[in-house]
């Protein structure tokens, strides 16, 4: 996470919020000692795991995903 500095996260303010809008946190430094982070609302919580089965529905794996692509590996291998 990138550490700035009051005066430079005053001038770039909404170029930062823009970027954490998008999921890239920053931190604001008061004479380079940590003071915020700032991360978007919808961001996980520290120590949060993301959430699983964000693509639920979305593509569909073939019963025999397993075999495909059998023979030609066994080619491969002198089978």
């Amino acid at each position: 996470m990138e550490a700035i500095n009051i005066p430079e996260a005053n001038t770039r303010l909404s170029q930062l919020v823009a970027r954490a809008a998008e999921g890239e946190g920053f931190v604001i430094a008061k004479a380079g000692k940590p003071m915020v982070r700032v991360t978007a609302i919808e961001s996980p919580v520290s120590g949060q795991q993301k959430r699983l089965g964000f693509l639920a529905g979305q593509f569909q794996v073939p019963n025999d995903f397993d075999r495909m692509g059998q023979e030609q590996i066994a080619e491969m291998f002198g089978g």
